[in-house]
């Protein structure tokens, strides 16, 4: 018997990882089975990413909507659940999270609507968002009398804690552009134009070096937690140090003096004809 599945992952000959929701015919609204799709997805590409076989991922889903929250029959379910299973739940949840914010390669939202509830969520732990004009945010849980608890780390980050009590408070829907101001969002483009803002993202990305991407989101979230100790201060000078005696290292600041293209960048024509 087939078992029916929300999500699909592809990934390509580049290292390009792209986890897709397939559900649009509820506006891709995630469930606990979803979920558990999407923590075992987010499991195998951190594992390729850590051998350095995955570069990207690019998030994204089918439909109008990139995703609508919580799926109504979970939420009827949820209504008969005590507070350990909610606990579990929540962890779950948690873990999806915390599990595409921590994975070792640099990831790209790709958002083409309406993004309700957890959703904002995955937008604000991704390291880039790329949206549609037409793509709408709304942290919507005060208005069912819930709260976005699960999520709130990581979108406030992204708004800051000033626009995160109004939005989380109010659940007022922000339009893209509003998005884009608060940091949410980092590139807005017309709908027609989405798929190739995500592609050269994606190529951007590609340009750099796998191992530098690596240390320099791992550099990242450790200078955001302690920014001023000491031993954050030692550990950003031997990362550098590390990095310059690295293969990698040592091969990008030669192609940088010999002006060629260092081996881990893709063939790009437009490379060649700026360097000379």
């Amino acid at each position: 018997m087939t078992t029916q599945t929300y999500s699909r992952l592809d990934i390509d000959d580049r290292g390009v990882a792209r986890l897709t929701l397939e559900r649009p015919e509820v506006h891709n609204a995630f469930d606990d089975h979803l979920i558990a799709e999407l923590n075992d997805h987010l499991r195998r590409v951190g594992e390729l990413a850590h051998r350095g076989e995955v570069r990207v991922l690019v998030l994204g889903s089918e439909g109008k909507s990139f995703s609508a929250g919580a799926d109504l029959n979970w939420m009827k379910r949820m209504v008969d659940y005590d507070f350990e299973d909610n606990l579990a739940d929540s962890r779950e949840l948690s873990a999806l999270m915390h599990g595409l914010d921590t994975l070792p390669c640099p990831t790209v939202c790709r958002v083409q609507g309406a993004t309700f509830g957890g959703a904002v969520g995955l937008a604000a732990c991704c390291d880039l968002v790329v949206a549609s004009e037409k793509a709408r945010f709304c942290l919507s849980e005060v208005r069912i009398g819930l709260s976005p608890a699960v999520i709130s780390p990581y979108v406030q980050r992204a708004l800051g804690s000033r626009q995160m009590r109004r939005y989380a408070l109010t659940a007022e829907v922000m339009d893209a552009a509003t998005a884009e101001h608060l940091g949410l969002v980092h590139r807005l483009v017309a709908p027609d134009e989405l798929d190739a803002a995500v592609d050269a993202m994606v190529d951007t990305l590609l340009a750099t070096s796998p191992q530098a991407s690596r240390a320099t989101k791992a550099l990242l979230a450790e200078v955001a937690r302690d920014p001023d100790s000491n031993a954050t201060r030692d550990h950003t000078c031997r990362i550098i140090s590390e990095l310059r005696v690295s293969h990698e290292g040592q091969e990008g600041l030669a192609s940088f003096f010999e002006k060629r293209r260092p081996a881990w960048a893709p063939d790009d024509p437009s490379n060649t004809e700026r360097q000379k």
